[in-house]
Order: C-alpha cells, then sequence, then structure tokens
C-alpha cells in the first residue's frame, strides 16, 4: 500500500489531498495541537467516537467560505446557514465512519511513513528539494498547525487507499460495451416532409372574446410589479484612479524602475512534441538518449515530432516573447540556456522536448512613447492603495447622512439615478442580490435611510437610497392585447398543425400517398447518425425515438413547432459498427468500469454509514 502511495504522491493524489485540505472537510487531528478535546462538548459521537462542536464549526466555517467563493457575487447573506450546518454534519459523519473502518482494517501509516510523502510533495520543494519553511508557510495558509496536517495526511491516504481500492475493482463485460457502442453508433433511414403554418391558417382565429378571457385568467401574469427610483453612489477603482494626478518626477522614478522589465525579451524555441500516452515515456527516454549520442535536435524533431508543422523545420518555433505558449512550456523554455535542452515538459497538447536556439533583446522604449501608460498604472497603484480607506470613509459618511448628496462631494464622487428597480432587481449595479434586498428592506424603503456600502463586484461598491415608490399596478387590457392575441395565435397553430399531423399520419398508415394528401414530396436520409447537424436536435430525436420498423412497414412520427410540422418515415434501422480492438471500445469499457466501481464505493460508503451508531446530542 505505502508503496503505491509513494509512486502517486507528486501526481493526482498529491494535488487531490492538498485540495481536500484547503476546502474539504479532512479537519482530523486537531488534537495534535491543542492538546486533544476531551471533554468539550460534541455534536455527535460514531461507533463510540466525539465530533467535537469545535471541529464541526471550524468546518461550518471553511465550508461557507467556500460556497462564498463560488458565488459571482460573494454575499454572505444569500447563505442557507441551516443547510451548511446540515451538509457539514452528514459530511463528518461519513468521514468519520471511513477513518474508523480504515482503522479496523489495519490501515495506517508510521510517522516515518508521513515524513518521506511530505518531503516528496512538489508543493513543498524548492529546485526539486523539501524547503521546511515552504511547507510550514503552506500548511499556515490552510489555517492548519504542523502536527495536525500530519494527522490529517494519516487519515485520509488511508481512507483513500479503501476507495481506490473499491473504484479500481469495478468490472464491466465486454457484451455490455458492444450493446452501447452498437445503440451509440446506430443509423437509421428515414424520410421527412414538411407542412406549414400557411395550410392550417384557415383553421386559426382569435377573437376578441378569446383575448379577453385569457386576460381574465392570468391577471397576474400581466402585473407590473412594485419597482422603485433609486440614487446612487458608485466608488471603483477605475473611477478613483482616474482622480489622481502623477507628477513628472514619480513617473520619471516609475520608468527607471520598470525599464528593465519593459526591454522585450524573444526567445527562439525548438521543440519535439509526442503524444502523453502509455508509450510516452519510454519513447521520450529513446529521443534524450540519441541527443545524448550526439544526433541532431532537428533530425530527431523530423523523426518523432507529431506537431508536423514544426517538425519540418527541424521542430522550429521561431521567436517569441512571454504569454505566447502554454504556461509550463513558458517556464521551461525561459529558464534554459541558449544551446541547452529541457527535460521532458507536459503540457495539454503532449510531452515537449524544448531547446533554446537564440536569444534577442531590444532596449525599453523611451519615455515618451509610454507615458500614457506608465502614468495609469502609477495611478491605479495609488488608486489600489486608498481604495480600502475611500471606501471607510464613505460607508461612515453615508451611514450618518440622510441623503447622497453630501458624501458625493465630500468624496468628489457623483450621485448617479436609475428608475424601474424591482425586486427581480435592474440594470447594473441593480443586478446585485445584495444591494436589491438592502433597497427592499424596511429602514431603507420605508424609514427613508441609505443602504450600507455594498460591494457589488471586485472593486467596485455602491450606496443607494429610494426615491420614488410605484406599487404593483395591474396592466390595462388594451397595453396588452396585442401580446395576448400573438401568444394565443402561436398556441392555436401548434394545436392546429399537431391535429392536422396525426390526421396524416393516420392516413399514411392506412396506405395513403403523401400525394393524395396533398403534401411536398419525401426528402430521403439513408444511414444518418444521431448527430446530423442539419435537420436540428428535435428531428433527429423524434427518428431515433421511434420504434424500429418491421421488414416492409414505416413508423410515423411528428415534430410541431410554431411554424410548422415535420412528419417523419422511419424507413429501417441500421446497427452500429462496433470494433472490439478499437480506441473506442476500450475508453467505453474504462468509462463503464470506472463508474461501476464508483457505484460500488457509494455503496460501500452507504453500508458503513447505515450499520454504523450514530448518536446525535
Amino acid at each position: 500500500m505505502l508503496q503505491d502511495i509513494r509512486e502517486n504522491a507528486q501526481g493526482t493524489i498529491a494535488k487531490i489531498i492538498i485540495g481536500l485540505l484547503i476546502v474539504s472537510l479532512s479537519i482530523w487531528g486537531m488534537d495534535a495541537i491543542v492538546g486533544g478535546f476531551s471533554g468539550e462538548p460534541e455534536v455527535a459521537t460514531v461507533n463510540g467516537e466525539d465530533i467535537t462542536e469545535r471541529e464541526f464549526l471550524r468546518v461550518v466555517q471553511i465550508e461557507s467560505q467556500r460556497r462564498l467563493s463560488e458565488m459571482e457575487n460573494p454575499d454572505p447573506s444569500l447563505l442557507d446557514e441551516d443547510q451548511v450546518r446540515q451538509d457539514v454534519l452528514d459530511a463528518l459523519i461519513q468521514q468519520k465512519v471511513m477513518t474508523l473502518n480504515a482503522e479496523d482494517q489495519g490501515l495506517e501509516l508510521s510517522d516515518a511513513d508521513i515524513d518521506s510523502l511530505i518531503t516528496q510533495m512538489p508543493q513543498f520543494q524548492v529546485d526539486g528539494t523539501f524547503n521546511r519553511d515552504r511547507f510550514v508557510s503552506a500548511v499556515r495558509n490552510m489555517g492548519m498547525g504542523v502536527a495536525e496536517f500530519r494527522e490529517t495526511m494519516r487519515k485520509q491516504y488511508v481512507v483513500n487507499q479503501i476507495r481506490a481500492g473499491i473504484s479500481q475493482s469495478g468490472v464491466v463485460t465486454d457484451e455490455n460495451v458492444v450493446q452501447l457502442l452498437r445503440i451509440q453508433n446506430q443509423t437509421r433511414d428515414f424520410r421527412v416532409t414538411t407542412l406549414s403554418a400557411d395550410a392550417v391558417s384557415d383553421q386559426v382565429e382569435v377573437t376578441e372574446a378569446d383575448v379577453e378571457a385569457y386576460y381574465d385568467e392570468n391577471q397576474d401574469a400581466f402585473k407590473l410589479p412594485e419597482s422603485v427610483d433609486a440614487s446612487y453612489i458608485v466608488l471603483s477603482l477605475a473611477a478613483l484612479a482616474e482622480t489622481i494626478d502623477v507628477s513628472d518626477d514619480q513617473l520619471r522614478d516609475y520608468y527607471e524602475q520598470r525599464s528593465s522589465e519593459l526591454a522585450r525579451e524573444e526567445r527562439r524555441a525548438s521543440h519535439i512534441l509526442i503524444e502523453d500516452g502509455e508509450n510516452a515515456e519510454e519513447t521520450m527516454a529513446t529521443i534524450q538518449e540519441r541527443l545524448a549520442a550526439g544526433e541532431s535536435f532537428a533530425t530527431l524533431a523530423e523523426e518523432f515530432s507529431v506537431d508536423t508543422v514544426s517538425a519540418e523545420q527541424g521542430g522550429d518555433l521561431g521567436f517569441a516573447e512571454r504569454g505566447v505558449y502554454d504556461p509550463a512550456f513558458e517556464e521551461a523554455l525561459f529558464a534554459l540556456e541558449e544551446g541547452e535542452v529541457s527535460d521532458p515538459v507536459s503540457t495539454s497538447f503532449g510531452v515537449h522536448l524544448i531547446k533554446l536556439e537564440d536569444v534577442q533583446k531590444t532596449e525599453a522604449p523611451p519615455l515618451a512613447e509610454l507615458e500614457d501608460q506608465l502614468r495609469r498604472e502609477l495611478a491605479q497603484r495609488e488608486a489600489t492603495e486608498r481604495f480600502a480607506e475611500v471606501r471607510s470613509e464613505l460607508a461612515d459618511l453615508a451611514y450618518a447622512a440622510d441623503d447622497l448628496a453630501g458624501p458625493a462631494e465630500e468624496l468628489g464622487l457623483e450621485v448617479r439615478e436609475k428608475s424601474g428597480i424591482t425586486r427581480n432587481g435592474g440594470e447594473a449595479p441593480f443586478d446585485h442580490a445584495g444591494l436589491i434586498r438592502q433597497l427592499f428592506s424596511e429602514d431603507v424603503l420605508t424609514e427613508g435611510f441609505n443602504t450600507e456600502l455594498i460591494d457589488v463586484g471586485d472593486n467596485m461598491s455602491v450606496v443607494a437610497r429610494v426615491g420614488e415608490y410605484q406599487e404593483a399596478q395591474q396592466q390595462p387590457l388594451e397595453e396588452v392585447a396585442d401580446e395576448i392575441r400573438a401568444a394565443l395565435t402561436s398556441q392555436k397553430t401548434r394545436e392546429a398543425l399537431r391535429e392536422r399531423a396525426d390526421a396524416i399520419i393516420a392516413d399514411l398508415e392506412s396506405g395513403k400517398n403523401i400525394e393524395e394528401l396533398g403534401l411536398e414530396e419525401w426528402q430521403s436520409y439513408e444511414d444518418q447518425p444521431r448527430s446530423n447537424p442539419s435537420l436540428g436536435g428535435a428531428v433527429m430525436s423524434q427518428v431515433f425515438s421511434l420504434q424500429r420498423p418491421g421488414d416492409g412497414d414505416n413508423v410515423y412520427g411528428s415534430v410541431v413547432s410554431n411554424d410548422s410540422a415535420t412528419i417523419v418515415a422511419l424507413d429501417a434501422v441500421n446497427e452500429g459498427d462496433v470494433n472490439r480492438d478499437g480506441g473506442e471500445f476500450r475508453q467505453l469499457r474504462g468509462f463503464l468500469a470506472s463508474l461501476e466501481g464508483q457505484r460500488e464505493y457509494r455503496a460501500y460508503q452507504q453500508f458503513l454509514r447505515e450499520n454504523a451508531e450514530v448518536e446525535r446530542p
């Protein structure tokens, strides 16, 4: 087991555990720092083992922060705290069940094993060597202590071994894979003819009585919601930067500081790219051995590189500056000395060997060319430093003021106006749920106070107040009659088209042909896959939902839209081809086996959970 862990310590497992430690519910081991929780209140007991209140509250905080980070506009008031607490407790109980099961199976890591794993993790290395300072800093950034991190690793890794062992044991028969591929690759022969809305227009009539009846039955649909007109102040980093003057002396000093960065450096690279598959490591080793033996990089690029365009040029990619290549490729390239070849570098394109052929450097452009850009950068930097201070000042001024004119004048900001804002929001910045909630609160809507200062985006804050309030109003019939008439016309047209399509299908099934029915000629399609884009998803979905026709028979169906009906005649179903030795077969078999393994692991978790003795005070 330990050997398996070590082999994965610098790969997927290492990344997973770091991610879990940051955002998941893996918080065991607090007793390693605080000297144990004996005597502390517990929120649940699992098979005699306590989950302490301190554990629980800490994870509630972590989970709340995680959910906030997933919001486009983070707003703590939008969190369902009861749901967060329930989810956290359920997860902690499940984690405790799995940890105790791992202990029952005798799965454990010694202190030496944990030390070995930690020192192998690339997250804690500098230049390929374990760095204690980086380790301690990273752990503290997770909000943990070193002892707690070690204990978390100890328990999480053994649970992962159970998960991996069960998930990787999923088995699927080849016949199941064949069956699915036959269905997936199935094609069908069919014909279609189209009936336009004009064919049923004489059957569609919307009277004034119909319009009035629809209006009476659906009055709630024609209510204008309550709304407010609001005045507001926006404090943004960009606007603040525009108010900042940058002196010529500041500009010259900044230019001198940046001159080395502003000088452009371009690097000419060559590369050999191979696919990242089962034989990648062996192929790359062969290339490196031949390079070491003195063979030309260009010759090997022509022979091995799957980047056929550059391979014809000996792998040459030409000159490029930073920001052009994949980050991993760029990092490796700009770390090379001229003529040096990198170690293998993995990117989304495959695995590369990179050679630095040449370096070109140019002097920094003169100050006159960069003046506007550098002034903006300096203003932005100063605005960033001042933003928090000005934000705090605006919050205080707006809280104490009975209007927005005073705070705006004090800080040199503009009071803006926006009308027609409903409880569902409006145009930016009133598309922010927290700001809307404040605007329609009793203090602001009824008592006439300003809202709190609300952060509606990155470095953008808004304070608002209600100017005028409009109650919900019923729209009169004459204002919405045309809208209702159009909706009823579409509805009746669809109904008429559906009835006509059903009648046509009945006639076709009785032996009539389309000439007798006055329809357009059939358009034939043979051996068509599910993904035919020319007919649209609705038609192809209908084609592949029809039952297989008998010999010499047809099966009919229809697809109705607002302006047409398409009649489908299914002629034949063609079985999909299956290559048991092909990549598609192997990929689907692996995917199904993975799903089966995951299902078995979930069932195992559920079994342990159902048989655990859980007590909640």
